[in-house]
């Protein structure tokens, strides 16, 4: 979705914008080769996976690679963001909603040969909830209190406490199944049950997969023999391989100043869909002056977040006003809470004991995203007396140990890309520093029931709240701007988890 700008804003800040999206669009020449063989891939990514397990870590590249193509789980989340079976071939939730009864797919093998059964279900799950686990959502395991295997095929999960999201949970990379005798060695050889095998990783070039000629799903026709993700971060280069043909697809173009230069190429589609990757500039609440809700409040009004999706991504994107998408259920358009006012925001800042502003840093990845938005915030917080000085940070390792880890930052602006991840502001610790009871009990109680329409209702109230309280800047949802071969059929459109599931896959003769 293309969002519109508003008129009647500054002229300066239009006109930053403008520069900011108009960068290096000159035409790309090349001739197209002839296409490669019917059953083989090459797929782009902008950035590199750190490993290829993604049960221990949390940069949503590993699953991009992995999930759904490597790995497998007990169930799954399909392309309209819905809790499909998998390894699991049905389950039973009892009245309380205090045990959950799975029943397993048989004759399921992992890559190794080795048999898929709830012993190693089991012993997964421990693994991922266990004391010594680095799992990214270790948490999501922690309303889990023991685990039964009665028979090879029956797996009995038994509560603490309701957990309403669980099954939804259980569908996410990191709820990845991974074998007894692999485990160990997932990061750079990684094996699950999935459709397609590790081949080799060239770390700073490519991952090589081949189908799996031993896939337990007979229901499932894999038409894909060899697929080959290249890691190209600069947006040029990502043009160029997709106009001479050298990469096949990239899901998540990097460039979006570069998209309208496809839209007349014969050969290529652009297909510009949903995600759920929340653009929005955290704050460290412990840290003054960001202690003071009305200073976060003064700066969510200083921002037009219309301007900011022009500058920053050319104009596609959807301005939000909470932690959460428009493709999420029980969404809320908070947008017009704390809305672009720099004049209500001065008088903000000068009730809070702020009248000539203030001075801070804010660290930004190297992401496109990140250094173009803060150029634009950076223009528009001036206008109301605050000067915000911009420190690069390299992504993930430095971002992760000063800002995620350390928390040793004033504020920063990352895309968040888990889905329906509200409840990361309840986490402590967590970089937001945010602690807020009225929030947490909200939370609490969508896990309590399993009335959907309850759960929704709940998840507007806690989206109400930080719109409210602005622990961090919401700015913008980023869209999913596809460009493929035209004959390539079967690229999931939207995105409702992070990933480039290759099932359906196919080359149109």
């Amino acid at each position: 979705m293309k969002s519109l700008s508003s008129t009647g804003r500054p002229s300066l800040l239009r006109g930053l914008a403008l520069a900011l999206a108009a960068t290096a669009s000159s035409t790309l020449a090349g001739a197209f080769p002839a296409l490669a063989a019917e059953t083989e891939l090459t797929l782009g990514m902008t950035i590199e996976p750190t490993g290829l397990d993604p049960t221990i870590a949390a940069p949503v590249a590993i699953g991009q690679v992995t999930w759904q193509n490597i790995f497998e789980g007990l169930v799954t989340i399909d392309r309209n963001g819905k809790v499909q079976p998998q390894l699991a071939r049905s389950w039973e939730i009892s009245p309380d909603g205090l045990t959950y009864t799975f029943k397993l797919e048989d004759g399921v093998k992992f890559h190794d040969g080795e048999v898929f059964d709830s012993t190693v279900a089991k012993a997964s799950l421990e693994r991922a909830r266990g004391a010594d686990s680095v799992n990214p959502q270790k948490r999501y395991f922690a309303s889990i209190d023991t685990i039964g295997t009665p028979d090879p095929l029956t797996l009995i999960l038994k509560l603490k406490a309701p957990a309403g999201s669980l099954l939804y949970w259980l569908g996410w990379p990191s709820s990845s199944i991974v074998g007894t005798k692999s485990a160990a060695d997932d990061k750079t050889t990684p094996v699950g049950t999935g459709p397609f095998r590790f081949v080799s990783w060239a770390k700073g070039d490519k991952v090589e997969l081949a189908a799996n000629p031993d896939y337990w799903n007979e229901a499932v026709e894999v038409k894909l023999d060899k697929v080959t993700f290249r890691f190209i971060a600069d947006p040029q280069a990502q043009a160029a391989a997709l106009k001479s043909g050298d990469v096949d697809a990239f899901p998540e173009f990097g460039a979006p100043e570069l998209v309208e230069s496809f839209k007349d190429d014969e050969k290529l589609a652009t297909v510009i869909g949903n995600t759920e990757l929340k653009v929005v500039a955290g704050m460290n609440n412990a840290r003054k002056p960001f202690d003071d809700k009305r200073v976060r409040q003064a700066l969510m009004m200083a921002i037009d977040r219309s301007v900011i999706v022009d500058g920053a991504w050319s104009g596609y994107g959807t301005p939000i006003g909470s932690h959460y998408t428009p493709n999420d259920r029980g969404y809320v358009d908070l947008t017009a809470t704390n809305a672009y006012d720099p004049e209500k925001a001065k008088a903000l800042l000068a009730e809070a004991g702020y009248p000539d502003g203030f001075t801070f840093t804010i660290k930004t990845p190297q992401m496109a995203y990140a250094p173009r938005s803060a150029q634009v915030m950076q223009a528009m917080f001036a206008e109301i007396g605050v000067t915000m000085n911009i420190e690069p940070t390299e992504f993930p390792a430095k971002w992760v140990q000063d800002v995620f880890k350390g928390t040793d930052y004033d504020m920063t602006i990352v895309a968040h890309a888990e889905p329906m991840d509200i409840d990361i502001y309840a986490r402590d610790p967590y970089y937001f520093n945010y602690k807020n009871p009225a929030f947490n009990d909200v939370l609490a109680k969508i896990e309590a029931t399993a009335d959907t329409a309850e759960q929704d209702r709940l998840y507007g109230e806690a989206q109400k709240i930080l719109a409210e309280d602005v622990p961090a800047l919401y700015l913008f949802v980023m869209p999913k701007l596809g460009i493929w071969n035209k004959k390539l059929k079967g690229l999931w459109e939207n995105e409702p988890i992070p990933s480039n599931v290759l099932t359906e896959v196919y080359w149109e003769e």
